[in-house]
């Protein structure tokens, strides 16, 4: 994931692993035209646009301890977790 050049993190979900989603990271140049750009505490990080209503609400922190260092997405539209932490469940936000 590391690509020279990139400017944003990119966040957002797929289908997959024992639970049905997983969240997905990747740096992008610039954003695709129906991205939303998400800004707080002076870092902007691009959401995938078929993910916003799963992904509306959350937080991404980024974790170190003396074992791992790690992304966390605190999201309140997740509603389970496989055991080996993978994969989530994650319900759409209601729009409106």
């Amino acid at each position: 994931m590391s690509e020279k050049g990139a400017g944003y993190l990119r966040v957002g979900v797929k289908n997959g692993g024992c639970a049905g989603m997983e969240y997905v990271m990747d740096y992008v140049s610039a954003p695709d035209a129906m991205d939303e750009i998400v800004e707080d505490k002076g870092v902007q990080i691009v959401v995938d646009a078929k993910a916003v209503l799963f992904l509306l609400g959350s937080v991404v922190d980024f974790e170190t301890t003396a074992l791992h260092e790690k992304f966390v997405f605190s999201n309140p539209n997740q509603t389970d977790a496989c055991g080996c932490g993978e994969s989530v469940t994650i319900v759409p936000a209601v729009a409106g």
